[in-house]
């Protein structure tokens, strides 16, 4: 019998306890409901719902976008500072007011300046650190909180071969330090806090492009070069359990009190993730140098990402929550100055790390980068989907829309009470637009981050005119939806995904004009139909004649893999030196189904798995072998038992109404007889995507 998600009823003469991952293990024994939970509540006994948080990044690190009220609020996070510790640190987005780190060891109160020498300040403004973020005092005058202006938070829990925070006393002679990290750490900040005069000094086993690093030291508060100092670390390398400070005032003046900040650094030994093989945080080096090999293999797409030249230089953070996008500009700002943030283009993410496009200088840089979330199955589909409808048309510079998503990653918007196209955008493309119903190559941006993170914001006017307006929202995540961008090359390319599970469909389009043509069709790959291909913007039923010059290698189709997938070198999907994007999107359980179904000419239940509520709030379906439209139903607009009403993704349409051509279901939907050649022809296969 199948042992799949920890089966609990395998008779054995004890119950063993699951060693594997949730998807191939078993638990053998008896068990009883009670005792399930408890191991479940440890994590100890992980699954699809439930797992132990410390695995995933998402619990550990957070980038928060917030709006300063000079009064209580509370940054809600999902990281556990009140049992677990952590570090915040603090920039006002709008300012030129100083960088701040607060953390659990210290208190809320205390407060440092990355950009300064000063000691340990009493300006701190957390009330309290809670199970799943932070409050802040009722105090106008904290500036990590003033009334009317934007900032950035970044959280980092303590978590062995993550992040870890060690306070010690000065001895003025050579000495260890131990701490919890649990691993050799990638960097250590230090920071005396008993005098203002003395510098953060820095240990990083990038500088010197990672050769003999213990042996240099760099200034966190300046543009300072690398100095070759051993009264620093003594020429000692880290270990897992200690460093090494020598006699320095900086590290290790008689009497005085420090604070270190130590981050890890995972090389293929991080060991999280819901199987237990994943990094989540590198520290390394990469090149400045025009004409260098700068594209950084991370072995995960970043979400955030701290840069310091080994010569003179700033150190630049850059995040994707203010803007890390694939290609054109980002923001970033600075730890060792009180600049507010600026544009920045010098990094490109990648699906697996990122390309340094030009930092200032020459020589080597030395970064530390954090592995973007979205690591867990989602078990709701609130969590990762919203769709709203309004009448919000006339959208003008400066508007904002909100999202119960807290990152969104992708946005799709278009009016709906008259002909007009499709908007595609997304986070990590810098919210620049592609329209569903065209060819058209990627146009400039429409929307940016807004602060809080729940909201976008337009940057020039979509339209004038007052119209129904339809907004889906999607947020990445394992098993569910990933969002690749890539270059292609003059062959065929395998391009990596963090899907974690085989894609079952891939939409690609090309983004640039740089060929011979300014257009490229929208490419579909749908495991139902996998013989073949459809073009998103258009009704022209499965095309196979060549579809090995699409997902394939030119010669013969490539199925695509929980790790990737393969172009051919095409132009519409991979063209030598032209920027593509993929969405990719499988079934995750309870969440959304990919799948297929036969048209009867007679009503039929679509079961999608889905339970708990009144089914799918999202259904977009296309005949596969005829012609035929691709259809979209929503909840927001009426998904009903009735005529519904819909829109097309290939055309710009009004939506369309007055037909019953679907109706819900509690485990997904209901196609019925009236749906005819549309939704239902006898004999004809249909695709689709759903989500609860």
């Amino acid at each position: 019998m199948a042992t799949r998600d920890f089966t609990a009823n395998v008779i054995s003469a004890s119950k063993v306890v699951p060693d594997g991952n949730f998807k191939d293990s078993k638990a053998s024994g008896v068990w009883d409901i009670n005792e399930a939970l408890d191991l479940i509540k440890g994590g100890n006994w992980p699954n699809a719902a439930n797992v132990s948080p410390s695995a995933f990044v998402d619990a550990l690190f957070s980038c928060d976008l917030y709006e300063g009220n000079g009064d209580q609020q509370t940054i809600t996070n999902g990281i556990d500072l009140s049992n677990k510790g952590g570090m915040i640190w603090f920039k006002n987005r709008d300012l030129a007011e100083d960088p701040m780190i607060v953390d659990t060891v210290r208190g809320g109160s205390k407060d440092l300046y990355p950009n300064e020498a000063n000691g340990e300040d009493t300006d701190g403004s957390i009330s309290s650190f809670n199970s799943n973020g932070f409050t802040f005092l009722d105090a106008a005058n904290k500036r990590q909180n003033f009334n009317g202006y934007s900032y950035v938070s970044w959280t980092f829990r303590k978590q062995p071969k993550f992040f870890d925070i060690v306070t010690y006393t000065g001895t003025s002679s050579l000495r260890t330090v131990s701490h919890n990290l649990g691993s050799v750490p990638g960097m250590i900040m230090i920071k005396c806090l008993s005098h203002g005069s003395s510098n953060w000094r820095v240990y990083h086993r990038g500088v010197n492009a990672g050769s003999n690093p213990e042996e240099y030291v760099l200034i966190l508060n300046g543009q300072n070069e690398k100095g070759n100092n051993d009264s620093m670390f003594n020429d000692t390398a880290p270990t897992s359990t200690e460093f090494t400070v020598a006699g320095d005032d900086d590290v290790n003046d008689f009497n005085d009190e420090y604070v270190a900040y130590l981050f890890a650094h995972n090389d293929n030994d991080g060991g999280f993730g819901p199987d237990g093989d994943q990094d989540i945080i590198k520290c390394g080096t990469c090149s400045g140098e025009s004409g260098s090999n700068r594209t950084i293999n991370l072995g995960f797409e970043p979400q955030w990402i701290m840069t310091k030249s080994d010569s003179s230089g700033d150190w630049r953070i850059m995040d994707t929550m203010r803007g890390l996008p694939a290609s054109g500009t980002g923001v970033s700002v600075t730890a060792n100055t009180n600049a507010d943030e600026g544009s920045d283009d010098t990094l490109h993410i990648t699906s697996t790390g990122f390309y340094v496009n030009g930092l200032p200088g020459s020589g080597d840089y030395t970064f530390v980068a954090i592995r973007r979330g979205g690591m867990q199955t989602p078990t709701s589909a609130s969590d990762v989907f919203q769709a709203t409808a309004s009448l919000t048309g006339d959208r003008q510079n400066g508007d904002t829309i909100t999202t119960t998503l807290d990152h969104a990653d992708w946005h799709f918007a278009r009016r709906t009470g008259t002909s007009y196209a499709g908007y595609n955008q997304s986070r990590i493309t810098g919210w620049r637009y592609l329209m569903t119903d065209a060819q058209d190559a990627e146009a400039s941006a429409t929307l940016k981050q807004g602060s809080p993170q729940n909201k976008l914001e337009y940057t020039g006017s979509w339209h004038s005119a007052d119209s129904d307006v339809i907004d889906y929202f999607w947020k990445r995540a394992r098993g569910f939806l990933d969002i690749v961008t890539y270059t292609g090359s003059s062959g065929a390319d395998t391009i990596s995904h963090n899907l974690g599970v085989t894609p079952e469909m891939i939409w690609v389009k090309k983004r640039t004009t740089q060929s011979v043509a300014a257009r490229g069709n929208w490419v579909v790959y749908h495991s139902g139909v996998s013989n073949g291909y459809l073009n998103l913007h258009d009704s022209v039923a499965l095309q196979t004649a060549d579809a090995a010059s699409k997902f394939g290698n030119g010669s013969s189709l490539v199925a695509p893999t929980s790790s990737a997938f393969t172009v051919a070198d095409d132009y519409d999907v991979g063209r030598n030196n032209e920027d593509y994007i993929a969405f990719l999107m499988a079934t995750a359980a309870g969440v959304s189904k990919v799948g297929t179904y036969t048209g009867n000419g007679s009503n039929q239940n679509i079961d999608c798995g889905f339970s708990g509520g009144n089914g799918a709030s999202f259904v977009m379906i296309k005949n596969a072998d005829a012609t035929g439209n691709w259809v979209v139903f929503d909840t927001a607009r009426g998904l009903v038992t009735g005529n519904d009403v819909y829109i097309r993704f290939d055309v710009t349409n009004a939506e369309g109404g007055g037909y019953d051509f679907i109706d819900p279901l509690e485990s997904g939907f209901t196609i019925n007889q009236t749906g005819g050649v549309v939704l239902n022809e006898s004999g004809e296969k249909y695709i689709f995507w759903a989500i609860a």
